[in-house]
């Protein structure tokens, strides 16, 4: 099939051992408070993180860094293997890292024009955005609102809508601020389901969330935010790991 720049969806985890995402000496200060202080941060390809913690410790301060959206001290990174600085964010990861927020912004217009912006954005031929977007629809369970306007949508619908947006691109790291917090009953289920699927295509995913159904899914390693450190829950193969010592409590 003709990508065109939207980059094919990986199959298998990078057989290499290379992480994705290695970042080294991480800070971020509020003023006088210290939000995060990670010593070494690594995403693995392939791998699936929750992360955890009360509200204000840093959970989407860290996704915003992460996404280019917000500064931090950053003593060595790396994107597969090869040293980045993040700031200026580097082009080299832009493509590959997408960004969805809590409360998502969508433009107006339909939704078949908010899921399809970003492969206009990077030229692609019309006939390959309908293709894309026609397929990620259908998965989202929104095909049925491709012509639906934005502002007759409920918050489970935008919320398809958005995770659609941000997989019809194909990035390598999908980072999800809080999925579900702002729903419940079905459309909190349908959201669930949709992130699932996410995770078995073996893209490399941090989400942000309180959500205990999200972080129980099928190999979603928890990391929990606290002190400004994270405390990682030791899998049989761990993915993300930060040089302090783990603390297994439940709060």
């Amino acid at each position: 099939m003709r990508t065109y720049g939207v980059s094919p969806a990986p199959t298998d985890k990078d057989a290499s051992g290379i992480p994705l995402l290695q970042i080294e000496g991480l800070s971020k200060n509020f003023g006088t408070r210290k939000i995060l202080a990670l010593d070494n941060l690594k995403i693995e390809q392939g791998a699936a993180y929750a992360l955890t913690g009360i509200n204000g410790c840093g959970k989407s301060t860290l996704l915003r860094i992460l996404a280019g959206l917000e500064r931090a001290k950053i003593h060595h990174a790396r994107w597969q293997g090869e040293p980045i600085f993040f700031a200026p964010y580097p082009q080299t990861i832009r493509r590959a890292v997408v960004y969805v927020h809590q409360h998502p912004v969508l433009f107006s217009g339909s939704v078949m024009h908010n899921v399809g912006y970003g492969l206009r954005a990077r030229g692609l031929p019309r006939d390959v955005i309908e293709h894309e977007v026609n397929m990620t629809m259908r998965w989202a369970g929104i095909e049925h609102l491709r012509l639906s306007a934005i502002h007759s949508l409920s918050g489970g619908e935008v919320q398809r809508v958005a995770l659609a947006r941000a997989k019809v691109l194909r990035p390598q790291l999908l980072l999800l601020d809080e999925p579900t917090s702002n729903l419940d009953g079905a459309a909190r289920e349908m959201v669930i389901a949709l992130v699932a699927t996410l995770i078995t295509e073996g893209r490399s995913i941090v989400m942000a969330c309180h959500d205990r159904d999200l972080i129980s899914l099928p190999n979603v390693q928890r990391l929990k935010l606290r002190d400004a450190q994270l405390e990682v829950r030791l899998p049989k193969n761990h993915h993300l790991e930060n040089n302090c010592a783990p603390n297994f409590e439940e709060n």
